[in-house]
């Protein structure tokens, strides 16, 4: 199957498991959308669609019929059914486990190849009802869907449930949210069969949080929350007097770094979001080595002695590498999408957004 994970064509408004691309793609591809509505002072919706128990829903039917819909040669799908065959189960509780029962629907979970066939099903199920990116992204079960009116919106959101629902998916109405840009007054509230949804003014997107305003502010903290959070995982080594200052750093530099990076390429701090960034990572390693404000040591020395370069250095490098990444991509979602202008019409007409590209200049 990994030959046809190659062969199969996926639509482009997949960027789950996909080669070449990642959650920094859509996380940036939304940012850009909702900062040029926001700049030009016109109203966008974005809806954010939760699946319930999506991997566990899918019918076994379906999956054979998406398959051969896909292109997938019948001996391999053969090979999938054998792989489904008669798969049991047990549910293991406080008082023991219970008998064995069959598994009728549903994805196996955990195994490498259901991310690849869940793709598929979601491709040929959106076929009618996906717009072009960036109005439509899913990563997986996670669907993004970007209007700029509340009722069109509504409508798109109505022909997503049918199709999901035909193909044995379920839309959340509790946990399914959306985020209005530049709201006006008397746009009402987006409804999903009468039923009102939850209108929200920040997203968790990927990890990556959102906001309708704008501002990085509540970003900036979850990173460092999760810097922090990475830090009491690793704390037995780093708080190890044992341990050489090197080492600390390296474990620094591997687990706790990453988590307070991600997702910032795409997000344009300012100064007092950098020092909140700063001051978190050098209490971390502080803590690390043993040292407090009383011992009147220098920031830079104990950078110098973990090999630890500056958090504010790292964001800058890993935002001009995103922007040569974005120079370089084939016409997907990013590209088309970052080096145009925003000239009114709906989604509908294939709006184009302006350059961000002063964001990711070196300074």
């Amino acid at each position: 199957m990994k030959l046809w994970e190659r062969v199969v064509e996926i639509c482009e408004q997949q960027y789950g498991f996909m080669h070449r691309k990642s959650t920094t793609d859509a996380i940036f591809a939304l940012r850009i959308l909702m900062e040029k509505y926001r700049d030009g002072q016109r109203e966008l919706h974005c809806l954010f669609v939760d699946l319930e128990k999506a991997y566990d829903r899918v019918p076994r039917e379906e999956l054979w019929y998406c398959m051969r819909k896909s292109g997938v040669a019948e001996k391999y799908v053969r090979l999938v059914q054998d792989m489904y065959e008669r798969s049991r189960t047990v549910v293991r509780c406080a008082v023991g486990q219970t008998e064995e029962f069959k598994v009728e629907v549903g994805l196996h979970q955990g195994s490498a190849l259901s991310p690849f066939l869940f793709a598929i099903v979601m491709d040929q199920l959106s076929e009618d009802v996906r717009q072009e990116s960036p109005w439509t992204m899913m990563f997986a079960e996670d669907i993004v869907i970007c209007s700029e009116s509340r009722e069109q919106m509504e409508e798109n959101l109505e022909r997503w449930r049918f199709v999901l629902e035909r193909g044995g998916m379920k839309v959340s109405r509790s946990k399914t949210e959306y985020i209005c840009v530049n709201e006006r007054e008397g746009s009402g509230t987006v409804r999903l069969q009468g039923e009102e949804l939850k209108k929200v003014q920040d997203f968790k997107y990927l990890g990556s949080t959102v906001q309708s305003n704008g501002e990085c502010g509540k970003e900036v903290k979850k990173r460092v929350q999760a810097g922090w959070n990475g830090w009491r995982k690793v704390s037995g080594v780093l708080c190890d007097r044992k341990m050489s200052a090197r080492i600390k750093g390296k474990v620094y530099r591997t687990v706790v770094r990453p988590a307070m990076l991600y997702g910032l390429e795409t997000v344009s701090l300012k100064k007092r979001q950098e020092s909140e960034l700063k001051v978190a990572e050098l209490k971390m390693l502080r803590f690390s080595l043993g040292v407090t404000r009383l011992d009147r040591i220098r920031n830079e020395y104990i950078r110098g002695t973990a090999h630890v370069g500056r958090l504010g250095d790292k964001v800058r490098e890993a935002r001009l590498r995103w922007f040569g990444h974005v120079q370089r991509r084939e016409r997907q979602c990013t590209m088309p999408y970052s080096q145009s202008n925003l000239d009114g019409g709906s989604p509908d007409q294939d709006p184009v957004i302006a350059s961000p590209i002063s964001r990711f200049e070196p300074y």
